[in-house]
């Protein structure tokens, strides 16, 4: 409507300042009231430029444009940048970032117990599905409200159903949950234009009994990791002892074997053999000793 309301001004007074070179008593008029041709013409051009400019609009950075002409959706989304858009046409921008919604609500696990579930939708909306998304939800208020709350609420219920509080409360299994969650929210929302990127669990909260029993489960896990933890460590250095008794055992039977009489004699000798020609003072009987070797007496 200002497309129309600036060419009718434009064109008003382009026609008044037509008149005043026409019509003397009319430009006496306007005169008086400040006005001058020169002045008229000015003020056309501007509302030409002004109408001008209603022919072009400005979609930004992580939107897109959904263009709607008398009630009519145009099915080409209209992306960032400067667009040239019917001047009677109503743009709808459409926010495509990357957007978060946070839900805390009380589940029925497998067992038919109450689990407490904060849970976080990590979303966004299929630029190139935006216009049929405003033809049939609504803009983004409407497909929050109507297809992504429900649907998630749904999926949460519906995944957490499928498992024990235990489960849900261990970090491997609330990975499990999460990816469950995400799978099936999107299989319902990205045929409506809206694509699931994570759903993570961000608190879980238990009965009070369910948390005693798995703290209790988790401390006897961990005595019995500690146990077996002794037990392996005990039999290791029994282990260690055995190689290093079998070890010295044969090395004690390696050197037995290896000293034989005849090998002891010879190392009589050579020592015998260096104390005579040591010279400190000593008496030597040849043959008197063990096994026939030299007694050597009153070293100095």
């Amino acid at each position: 409507m200002q497309f129309v309301l600036f060419l009718a001004v434009a064109f008003v007074v382009l026609f008044l300042s037509i008149q005043l070179r026409r019509r003397y008593e009319l430009a006496q008029q306007l005169k008086a009231m400040g006005l001058s041709a020169g002045l008229l013409q000015v003020i056309a051009v501007i509302a030409l430029l002004l109408a001008a400019f209603q022919t072009i609009t400005i979609i930004e950075a992580g939107t897109v444009g959904v263009v709607k002409v008398f009630g009519k959706v145009n099915d080409t989304p209209l992306t960032e940048g400067i667009n040239v858009r019917n001047p009677f046409a109503e743009v709808i921008k459409m926010n495509i970032r990357t957007q978060q919604r946070q839900e805390r609500m009380d589940v029925l696990e497998m067992e038919g117990l109450t689990v407490g579930l904060e849970v976080s939708v990590i979303y966004r909306l299929d630029g190139n599905q935006a216009p049929e998304v405003i033809r049939t939800i609504g803009r983004e208020n409407a497909y929050i409200t109507n297809i992504l709350t429900p649907y998630f609420r749904s999926a949460v219920r519906g995944v957490a159903a499928q498992f024990r509080a235990e489960a849900l409360y261990a970090a491997e299994g609330r990975q499990i949950v999460a990816q469950s969650i995400a799978e099936l929210l999107n299989d319902a929302t990205s045929p409506r234009g809206i694509i699931i990127e994570a759903t993570p669990l961000r608190d879980v909260a238990l009965p009070a009994k369910v948390m005693a029993a798995i703290e209790d489960k988790q401390q006897a896990k961990q005595e019995s990791e500690r146990m077996q933890y002794i037990l392996e460590k005990e039999a290791k250095e029994a282990e260690r002892k055995g190689i290093e008794a079998k070890g010295i055992r044969d090395f004690n039977k390696t050197v037995a074997e290896g000293i034989s009489d005849n090998f002891l004699r010879w190392k009589g000798i050579e020592a015998t053999q260096s104390l005579a020609s040591s010279n400190n003072a000593k008496v030597v009987v040849i043959g008197s000793g063990k096994d026939g070797l030299p007694i050597i007496l009153g070293g100095q």
